[in-house]
């Protein structure tokens, strides 16, 4: 079964031709960060008009990188949320006026499920129960997976998603923007040892915080530059910030991890990508009877892929969407099994 999965939950246009949920024909993504930078982060409006104009040269180049033309296709995918209500209505809506003009099925697909099957696609053995984490742009959510397709929200971030704190710390700097990157390589091989705090939630819930850790970085700034080259300084508070992110999250997953039993942990989403958090959460749990595994980066990061694959095993259980399902800008992966 061949599916075409379009993704236009924030900034990036992308669409993906996959074969029986697993073989990737095609994954193109169309990336904004041009549009976006002189702002330091992503403005909705421009992002949805972007969609716009890129969703079908986007579409084109994936029929014609998998070999395939429109007819071939058994299947079609759509994010419907969460995400920037403007160009999920692009993707959404493209995605179901072809479905319903070549009569073909369509699904509907959750952004934080498809990010968290993202890490299946590529690893047929996990093994369940399981802890999943989105840690993105946009997200930080935890979850306990019981069995495949079932989900249970364990705890998400109650002010700034992991990756917005990086992009946020990073403009503070003027380092530029997508920030999650520049910290990353600036970081390598700095002292880090600023002692920027970690937020303590007062209920013992595993939710997250990073405001707190962004306006204490802040504050560091404010105090102005110690007598050092400013690279120096620059490095040791990247550095610093990006152990105190990579922190908190380990102490969450490590809590969770003593409480569930997991026998696997997925780690998806945007911020996967950083290889100090990854060599961290590794670190964490080696030699623990639990195994961890993260997507690769082109499927870390927003693609159609992901959405395709979820699309195709939704569809082998009989769960098709109705053309009239809308966007939802708050979409939740609730109790059970996910909806899309």
């Amino acid at each position: 079964m061949l599916v075409l999965g379009v993704e236009s939950s924030c900034d990036d246009t992308a669409a993906a031709v996959v074969s029986d949920g697993r073989r990737i024909l095609s994954n193109i993504v169309s990336s904004q960060i041009s549009v976006h930078r002189e702002y330091g982060g992503v403005v909705p409006e421009l992002a949805s008009r972007h969609h716009i104009r890129n969703i079908i040269p986007v579409v084109s180049e994936a029929l014609d990188k998998a070999e395939v033309g429109l007819e071939d296709i058994d299947a079609f995918a759509a994010t419907r949320g969460p995400g920037l209500i403007g160009s999920l209505l692009v993707g959404l809506s493209f995605v179901k006026a072809v479905s319903y003009a070549v009569r073909k099925p369509f699904v509907a697909i959750n952004h934080l499920e498809a990010h968290i099957h993202s890490v299946l696609i590529e690893n047929e053995g996990v093994e369940f129960p399981a802890l999943a984490l989105v840690v993105s742009g946009g997200h930080t959510s935890l979850f306990y997976l019981p069995e495949p397709f079932r989900y249970r929200l364990l705890g998400r971030t109650r002010d700034d998603a992991a990756g917005e704190a990086f992009d946020k710390v990073a403009k503070l700097l003027s380092l530029g923007y997508p920030g999650g990157p520049i910290i990353e390589r600036l970081a390598e091989g700095a002292r880090g040892d600023i002692p920027f705090p970690i937020a303590k939630i007062s209920d013992g819930s595993l939710d997250f915080s990073f405001s707190g850790l962004k306006t204490a970085v802040l504050r560091y700034v404010k105090k102005g530059m110690p007598d050092e080259e400013r690279d120096v300084w620059l490095k040791n508070i990247a550095a610093s910030f990006q152990e105190a992110v990579s922190t908190a999250i380990c102490d969450k997953l490590k809590r969770a991890a003593r409480f569930y039993n997991p026998r696997s942990i997925l780690i998806s989403g945007g911020v996967s990508c950083n290889r100090y958090l990854r060599k961290r959460i590794t670190s964490a749990f080696k030699g623990k009877r639990v195994k961890v595994y993260f997507p690769s980066p082109e499927l870390s990061t927003d693609n159609g892929a992901m959405v395709a694959s979820l699309a195709y095993f939704k569809l082998i259980r009989g769960k098709a969407s109705s053309l009239s399902v809308d966007a939802d800008a708050d979409l939740t992966l609730a109790e059970g099994e996910g909806e899309g």
